[in-house]
């Protein structure tokens, strides 16, 4: 199996490069904000307890952030990896994870993210703010606040996974096409 976490700061082109890679390597998507939206929704037991915390403004709990994840990969049995996005952000998540996956008999097989200077993320996220009616993507200070809160929260996780020799940084600037071409390049060279 091959499954990634995929990192990148806010405007880097993750979701693009996620729908890419999934149809590409027939692997599935696991995005944490979908998930929660889905459980949520659909009023299930485990979204009704993150909704509890989130109502509050606390940040749902890992254990029912991992049990929502279990449920998903329980549900794409036979699949060959998934694409972890939005998760894990803290050392504690990527050891849940690392259990979560050695249950199934398998392991991440890299954390890939992509690098962008935060100047171009800036002009990428205004300009996302003017067709997008997102209010985060409009305001200059928000946005530079969500990519510096991105950086102290995924330099744990960097080096979490560095020690294991499963992070690569990929180039996130150039078109879409280019991209793909960097991060294949790594996927390939991992399922090699």
């Amino acid at each position: 199996m091959t499954n990634l976490v995929l990192f990148g700061p806010p405007g880097a082109g993750k979701g693009t490069q996620a729908d890419i890679l999934k149809e590409k390597y027939q692997l599935i998507h696991i995005s944490t904000g979908d998930v929660f939206r889905y459980n949520i929704k659909n009023k299930t037991e485990l979204g009704l307890n993150a909704k509890s915390f989130i109502d509050k403004g606390q940040l749902v709990p890992d254990e029912v952030t991992i049990k929502m994840l279990n449920a998903e990969v329980d549900k794409n049995e036979g699949a060959n990896g998934f694409i972890f996005d939005g998760f894990p952000r803290t050392a504690a998540q990527a050891d849940a994870l690392a259990e979560l996956l050695k249950l199934k008999n398998t392991e991440v097989t890299a954390m890939i993210a992509l690098e962008v200077d935060d100047e171009i993320l800036v002009d990428r996220l205004l300009e996302r703010g003017k067709t997008s009616g997102r209010k985060d993507d409009a305001d200059e200070s928000v946005i530079r606040n969500r990519i510096e809160v991105y950086y102290n929260e995924t330099a744990v996780l960097k080096e979490y996974y560095k020690k294991q020799d499963k992070y690569y940084g990929v180039d996130g600037v150039g078109s879409i096409e280019e991209i793909t071409q960097r991060l294949s390049a790594v996927i390939d060279k991992l399922q090699a």
